[in-house]
């Protein structure tokens, strides 16, 4: 079930529990030579997969192989261990991955 964002804000649907968020909440995931990496600035070429700032959402995703799908690639990127690291580490000292706050 999709839930409506009331803002004008450009929203985005979450590639690990598939809710719809505002594309402020999310973090783009890029495919940079067979490795996903976070795209804090939105800038990085290439087809990107957006996901919340939770670990639960990116293991998800990785499980249910939705990177490979919203990415089109062909074979399974590695380099989730190192965005949940760099989650998790970044919500413990209170930021995230993109610096913003963690909802």
């Amino acid at each position: 079930m999709r839930i409506a964002v009331p803002s004008k804000e450009p929203t985005r649907t979450c590639v690990g529990c598939r809710q719809v968020a505002a594309k402020s909440e999310l973090l783009r995931i890029v495919c940079i030579d067979g490795v996903l990496t976070g795209d804090r600035t939105g800038r990085l070429g290439g087809r990107g997969a957006y996901v919340h700032l939770r670990t639960e959402c990116l293991e998800k995703a990785d499980s249910r192989r939705a990177f490979v799908r919203a990415l089109r690639l062909t074979e399974h990127p590695t380099g989730v261990a190192e965005l949940r690291l760099s989650m998790t580490t970044s919500h413990d000292a209170g930021a995230n991955v993109n610096g913003m706050t963690d909802k």
